[in-house]
């Protein structure tokens, strides 16, 4: 279905129509401080799917400008997180820390012209010199030193002579200026730290806001786009490539993705790992692509979320239930159909045959009969879901009670004669029922009744463990929490050891994902070892997003 152009395509399209551009080069520039999140997707796809569109290429950039935060690790996560979405960046991953030789020269001709220079100020005494939104900033006392003393020493900070938070390099712009990123920005500091890619060479660093917009010229590209919090930064990034007199890229923004029940901030994502909040970056309660990965979320689900919000300048919140939803519609599609009994209850059938096994057929997913069936083992002794019984059931509960008949899905109709309790608990052991043989599913003669139940043959069943992942957080905005934490879902897993699952999951793989009928959605967690499954939920089978468009399209 093609969609109406966004405002960055409608830019775009009269840039080529003008000439400003011949082709259209974008790139993806993570910092490799953490894992990339729903929010890094957004831009992922918006930055590959506009190059795709235009005939253009999209280059993946590291920005590793910061080695106290920067590891080789993230990087790794990174790459494998975009391939995984789809994307492919041909042979250009690049490194900010690749232009370092040439980002330094960049500020060494800055020096030169006038428009950069040494600082002796704390960055204390930095920050307090820069003025507020209300007052203009104070030029530092060490703003006009020479341009031959400046080139000294910026040299000799590179050599490793000072002590870090001794001196820094700033722009030299005016410090007056309406916008606070104009105000002398620091675009060198000396961090002795080894860097993931080039290790001791350095101790002096570019910050971002020099080494992005130089990186983006660098690599001839047209369009960065960037989310709204850089709109300020814009001016800045234009004033760098104007006074060098490069290839200049155009800077444009857009809304970032807010998420309800999410946080999104890297900080804050760290925390819980650091904090042990939750077991690693790819948790599946993590919004990092990563997480989602595990949890059982597809590719094609989250490309298909990030289409249909759109892009903006306006900032909102995104109700995760379209997320949800979006992956309830792709497996739907793709997920086969399987019985797993989460807390199970034997049922023993008195009138069928001990020690016989039934072969039943069954369709592995309705939606797409080319997946083709598979049997299904029926016996004498099967479980089903202790909820699926109730002794006095309430009105409206048409499961299965004493007296009462239910059909087993591609089975047979049964009916319960009587309970077998714990002496000492009182909890339900056996239930004892009788089957109608001539009521096998797909036969001609058939009764209705008022339920379809899962069940799995006990004789067969595999063991496996099921997490039952749920939000991570209990309030749509966590930040409404004096500290975020406090809103965390103390019930976002349960862990399920004793569930019983259909044979035909013997040798399910790492990541494959299941409907297990009346439950959910699954997937194979990597914990799962031979002897030993274990399945992550997915996501519901409910879908409030699509009972609300129901609602508004009334």
């Amino acid at each position: 279905m093609n969609r109406p152009s966004n405002f960055i395509e409608k830019i775009i399209e009269e840039d080529l129509r003008t000439g400003r551009y011949k082709k259209v080069h974008t790139r993806f520039p993570p910092e490799p401080n953490g894992y990339l999140h729903i929010g890094h997707a957004k831009a992922i796809v918006l930055n590959f799917t506009i190059a795709e569109k235009y005939g253009g290429l999209c280059n993946l950039r590291m920005d590793d400008t910061n080695p106290l935060k920067e590891e080789a690790r993230y990087v790794e996560a990174a790459v494998e997180d975009v391939r995984w979405l789809g994307f492919d960046w041909g042979d250009r991953l690049y490194f900010a820390s690749d232009y370092f030789d040439q980002l330094y020269q960049y500020a060494v001709e800055l020096i030169k012209k006038g428009k950069a220079y040494v600082d002796d100020l704390s960055p204390e005494e930095i920050r307090r010199y820069r003025g507020t939104l209300t007052e203009p900033g104070i030029e530092s006392p060490y703003r006009n030193r020479s341009v031959e003393e400046n080139l000294e020493l910026f040299e000799r900070m590179r050599r490793g002579e000072f002590n870090e938070g001794e001196k820094v390099l700033r722009a030299k712009i005016d410090m007056a200026s309406g916008n606070l990123n104009m105000r002398d920005p620091v675009i060198y500091r000396i961090i002795k730290a080894s860097h993931h890619r080039t290790g001791d060479k350095w101790c002096i660093y570019p910050t971002y806001d020099f080494a992005h917009p130089l990186s983006d010229s660098i690599e001839g590209i047209t369009h960065s786009l960037c989310t709204l919090e850089f709109e300020d930064h814009r001016p800045l990034y234009d004033w760098f490539i104007e006074q060098l007199g490069i290839h200049h890229p155009r800077q444009i923004e857009f809304a970032r993705l807010n998420l309800s029940y999410t946080v999104l901030s890297k900080r804050k994502l760290s925390r819980l790992v650091e904090e042990g909040y939750v077991s690693g970056w790819d948790d599946p309660r993590m919004p990092t692509i990563a997480g989602l990965r595990r949890r059982g979320y597809t590719p094609e689900a989250i490309r298909d979320f990030c289409e249909k919000i759109g892009i903006s300048k306006a900032n909102s919140v995104v109700d995760i239930q379209l997320l949800e939803h979006c992956l309830r519609e792709d497996l739907n599609k793709r997920a086969p159909r399987v019985m797993a009994v989460l807390r199970p209850v034997k049922v023993i059938i008195e009138n069928y045959p001990e020690n016989y096994t039934e072969e039943l057929d069954a369709e592995n997913n309705p939606e797409d009969p080319s997946m083709g069936t598979r049997k299904l083992p029926f016996t004498r002794e099967l479980y089903i879901e202790e909820d699926d019984f109730m002794e006095e059931p309430p009105p409206k509960y048409y499961r299965l009670a004493p007296g009462r008949e239910v059909r087993l899905k591609h089975a047979y109709i049964i009916r319960c004669e009587k309970v077998i309790k714990d002496t000492e608990t009182g909890k339900i052991k056996e239930i004892y029922c009788r089957y109608d043989p001539d009521s096998r599913s797909g036969s001609t003669q058939q009764r209705k009744v008022k339920a379809t139940l899962h069940w799995v043959s006990a004789k067969h069943a595999l063991d496996a463990e099921v997490r039952l992942y749920d939000r991570l957080f209990l309030k749509p905005n966590p930040e409404e929490c004096e500290d975020f934490i406090e809103c965390i879902n103390p019930d976002s897993l349960k862990i399920l050891k004793q569930c019983k699952v259909e044979e035909s999951l013997a040798n399910a793989k790492e990541g494959e994902r299941y409907q297990f009928l009346r439950v959910g959605y699954f997937c194979v967690d990597p914990d799962s070892k031979n002897g030993h499954l274990v399945f992550n939920r997915t996501v519901t089978l409910k879908d409030t997003w699509a009972k609300i468009q129901k609602k508004l399209m009334k």
